[in-house]
Order: C-alpha cells, then sequence, then structure tokens
C-alpha cells in the first residue's frame, strides 16, 4: 500500500459481507471486527470497585442466575476480547474469576460501591487479609456541598478596626 492510503475498507466476500470487515490501517495493522457485534451496556465501573455479577449458569436442561460479589483486581484487553477479574473471599480462601465484558452469559453487572485506588491491577490484595486487604471508599460529591479548595477561596468577614470596637466596649460600660 501507499503512504497516501491510510485507510482503506476490504471486504473478504460477498458471503462474509454481513460478518467480517477488514480495515487496513496505515502502519500495516489489520483490525478484523464483526458487523453483527454489539457492545453490551454495563454501569461504569473499574480497578478497585466492589461488583456484583449476575451469571447466568446451566445444570441440565435448567438454567439459573448466580451473583457473584467481589473487588474487580484487573481490567485487560480490548473490544470485544476485554475481560475484568473479581476477587472474593469465600470460606477463607481467595477466589478469583475471570469474566468477559460481552459474555451473553452475564445477566446483570451492579456496582455496589467505588473504591479509591492508585494502581492499574491489585495482585497485591492476594496477600492481604483481613483489614488490610480493605480499600478505602471513593464517596460522590454532594451538590451544594463546598470542597476544601472552594472554602479556602471564600473571603473571611471583614475584622471591625480597632477604634470601633473600642467605642462599643464604651458603649456597653455606661448602659450598664
Amino acid at each position: 500500500m501507499s503512504e497516501g492510503q491510510e485507510n482503506e475498507v476490504k471486504e473478504t466476500s460477498p458471503a462474509a459481507k454481513a460478518e467480517n470487515i477488514t480495515i487496513f490501517v496505515g502502519g500495516g495493522k489489520i483490525v478484523t471486527t464483526h458487523a453483527s457485534f454489539k457492545p453490551k451496556v454495563h454501569p461504569e465501573f473499574g480497578v478497585g470497585d466492589t461488583v456484583r455479577v449476575h451469571y447466568k449458569i446451566k445444570e441440565g436442561d435448567k438454567e439459573r442466575v448466580q451473583s457473584y460479589e467481589g473487588t474487580i483486581t484487573s481490567i485487560r484487553g480490548e473490544g470485544a476480547s476485554r475481560t475484568f477479574k473479581v476477587r472474593r473471599i469465600s470460606h477463607d480462601i481467595g477466589v478469583e474469576r475471570i469474566f468477559p465484558f460481552e459474555s451473553p452469559l452475564i445477566a446483570k453487572l451492579e456496582v455496589v460501591r467505588k473504591g479509591r485506588v492508585r494502581r492499574a491491577k491489585l495482585f497485591y490484595l492476594r496477600h492481604k487479609s483481613g483489614k488490610e486487604g480493605r480499600i478505602k471508599e471513593q464517596f460522590q460529591e454532594q451538590p451544594g456541598a463546598a470542597t476544601k479548595a472552594q472554602a479556602k477561596a471564600r473571603p473571611k468577614a471583614e475584622k471591625a478596626p480597632k477604634a470601633e470596637k473600642a467605642e462599643k466596649g464604651k458603649k456597653k460600660a455606661k448602659s450598664a
């Protein structure tokens, strides 16, 4: 391909028209996507958040939904192959489970609480137990509540000059 052609779309065959689209990007990188692929809509969550994943389980002919609640320790990948790892403690044993973002078996995903962390991967939690393994909660700012920076920026009440204070003191003494 010449340098002038940055993006070119090619279709592999008429039968595969609806399934695959191949895009040749400037650096020779090939990106293949499915035309029928529509990403699932989950609530926003990140590493350190506590989530409850409602997962469909098939047992013979029956299908049921089981919830799995834990802390997200890592998110990896991109696009359709993106996954997140959820860790929880079950009977004093740490259990980690990997869920694909786009799995059709995820019935529902709830964010129980937002965590405040400073790392992208929380593998250090594997070696912590009890209070050590807790993550601080990230609180949402209430509308109308002033932050520390806003409180410092407010002008303070002006103080009365000393002469005015002295006169006020004399008036109180005379009236008594």
